[in-house]
């Protein structure tokens, strides 16, 4: 293996459009005649096993897990107080949402979790309660492995943050 690899099996990452997922190993494999070093990142919760070229790693936007005073902001962010935008069509809205969910910056997450949280769920459509949930667990997946607890207890800290907020 090549001393430029940024992460080794056994790491987790986080992949933008997929959220955390764990190196499982890094393959060389021949595609079209050219053979290429591959991150081997299973996603255990969507059951997606994906291959990443080495060299394409770092413009994927793959990356390592976030530092903990990044995961601070992020709960930070949970408290700030914001006007609704209901101005701005739902389609909209929701573009923008998915836009920050996938881009794999935990505070932007934050964000969407901040903006569509609700106490009572009779408020929200089906399309808010569903991106509420993917930014959520996109979330509570990250602190978990940073701070090796279950998804679970990661999502029970997030709502205790949301609540108290």
């Amino acid at each position: 293996m090549s001393n430029r690899l940024a992460f080794a099996a056994g790491d987790y990452v986080v992949y933008p459009s997929h959220g955390v997922g764990k190196v499982v190993g890094i393959e060389k494999e021949t595609i079209a005649g050219v053979e290429l070093e591959m991150y081997v990142v299973r996603f255990d919760n969507e059951r997606l096993t994906l291959r990443v070229p080495v060299d394409k790693a770092p413009r994927s936007g793959m990356r390592k897990l976030s530092s903990r005073e990044k995961i601070q902001s992020a709960l930070e962010a949970l408290k700030v107080r914001v006007k609704p935008r209901r101005n701005v069509m739902w389609s909209r809205r929701a573009q923008e949402y998915e836009a920050k969910i996938n881009s794999g910056d935990p505070v932007a997450i934050a964000e969407v979790v901040r903006e569509l949280h609700r106490h009572d769920d009779s408020e929200q459509s089906y399309s808010e309660r569903q991106l509420y949930r993917a930014a959520l667990e996109r979330l509570a997946r990250e602190i978990a492995a940073i701070e090796r607890v279950g998804e679970d207890e990661a999502t029970r800290r997030l709502e205790e943050v949301l609540k108290a907020a």
